[in-house]
């Protein structure tokens, strides 16, 4: 696969985040045939994928704290919004003089990374809009007519995307996306608390009000959809939905009903949950997968229950939220 990297081509990659379509990112024609693949607006920028610090630090400048970030996340589920280098494409950034950066910790990734000795620009290998990838079958199903080369590294273990930092400002971190790394992790290594972006979300037929560009991707009011419509419901419902018959919906509790409703749950096809027991990184993990197999299901629409605020349950909020957003 390095050889096809070199050459230009696109490969579906496994990381520990989800499933990403690689190109060599400093090519300009290889990352446009990923944009191209995708169907993805110009606007909405790459992550670049490498090996190691020393790697990352050859297409962005670090400052004291993103190298805290770095020395302590890395690899893993964390990217680094810095000022990038002249090296970086235009068309990875979206014109901006910022360049997403990440170094991924699924060793088949890292194998490739090694092996190719270049940067590889990977959005998640999907159609652009559509649910992530957690594995090599989804992304068969979704780009197998417009790529030719799918790396099968078994199902991904975290399951949503990495958690973004412009960390641009040593003195004021933003979380820009929530994902697979928890905000209190990072602020456990910076020793202060860490915005979160509030910028308002823009629909995907929006341009940016800046003309070159989104800051980052995952950014945008619609994103991690299915094609069948998604609620999320803002209280807990195990009860009230047990009282009513079967209507075309199937829900999701963000756990399975314990007590006396779990009996009732295990005679309804159209109840389904995230987690046994409550665990926030078994629940990101199965969220993309069981949001395709339940769009494959024929439902009349998909309703959530929201995770927990802590940990990982903003990932799974924020995917939620995007997936249930119209337009």
């Amino acid at each position: 696969m390095s050889e096809r990297l070199r050459a230009g081509e696109l490969v579906a990659v496994p990381t520990e985040t989800v499933y990403g379509l690689a190109a060599h990112a400093l090519d300009a024609e290889a990352c446009a045939r990923v944009f191209a693949a995708k169907g993805r607006p110009s606007y909405d920028p790459l992550i670049v994928h490498v090996l190691d610090l020393e790697a990352a630090r050859e297409i962005a400048e670090f400052n004291t704290q993103a190298l805290a970030l770095a020395a302590r996340f890395w690899p893993g589920p964390l990217t680094l919004i810095l000022p990038k280098s002249p090296a970086v494409p235009d068309i990875v950034t979206s014109g901006r003089p910022t360049v997403a950066v990440r170094v991924p910790a699924h060793p088949v990734m890292r194998a490739l990374l090694a092996r190719c000795g270049l940067p590889l620009a990977a959005p998640s290998a999907n159609p652009f809009g559509y649910v992530s990838p957690t594995t090599a079958a989804h992304v068969q199903a979704g780009l197998g007519d417009r790529i030719d080369h799918i790396l099968d590294g078994g199902p991904c273990t975290i399951g949503v995307e990495s958690t973004i930092v412009d960390a641009r400002d040593p003195a004021d971190p933003i979380v820009l996306r929530p994902g697979g790394l928890a905000r209190e992790a990072i602020e456990g290594v910076l020793g202060r608390p860490v915005r979160t972006h509030t910028t308002a979300p823009r629909p995907a037929d929006t341009p940016p009000t800046d003309p070159a560009g989104e800051l980052a991707p995952g950014l945008l009011e619609r994103h991690y959809s299915p094609r069948t419509p998604v609620a999320l419901r803002d209280v807990p419902f195990p009860s009230e939905v047990l009282r009513q018959p079967p209507d075309g919906a199937a829900r999701v509790f963000f756990a399975r009903p314990a007590g006396a409703d779990a009996d009732r749950v295990s005679r309804r096809d159209d109840i389904h949950w995230l987690t046994e027991a409550g665990d926030l990184a078994e629940a990101a993990h199965n969220l993309f997968a069981l949001m395709r197999a339940l769009d494959a299901a024929g439902h009349a629409r998909l309703e959530f229950e929201p995770a927990p605020t802590h940990g990982l349950g903003p990932a799974i909020n924020d995917r939620l939220r995007r997936a249930a957003a119209r337009g």
